[in-house]
């Protein structure tokens, strides 16, 4: 999961690769930044999220898994006043440094898994 500067502004510890995979992959597909972007305007409930941002419902709730996955939004539950539930998303609170540096640090933890994983993504 993502990570912010904690209250002293000491820096979250570098991401290990596979964690920083999945981020780059989540922020890979235009649809998912432009999901970003709308939830910054506020926490919303699917069908909402879905007529601003002009999607299918489904479709949106495959990008909000694997935004959710990330770690770049949170996603809950709620009970509406006439006892429908309802999922609520939210951006959660993130900050990635991207550099060659960090890159090859990355790099160095990728575990088989991610890389089948990136391998199934690609065809």
């Amino acid at each position: 999961m993502p990570e912010v500067a904690d209250d002293n502004g000491v820096p979250p510890p570098a991401p290990t690769g596979d964690e920083l995979l999945k981020v780059l992959s989540a922020l890979g597909n235009p649809h998912r930044m432009r999901i970003v972007a709308a939830l910054m305007e506020g926490r919303t409930y699917v069908s909402a999220l879905a007529r601003q941002i002009g999607m299918g419902r489904p479709l949106l709730h495959m990008h909000l898994q694997r935004l959710e996955a990330a770690g770049l939004v949170v996603g809950t539950l709620e009970l509406a006043e006439d006892g429908k539930a309802m999922k609520y998303f939210d951006v959660a609170p993130f900050f990635y440094e991207l550099s060659p540096h960090v890159i090859a640090r990355a790099a160095a933890t990728i575990t088989e898994t991610a890389d089948r994983t990136a391998k199934e993504e690609a065809k």
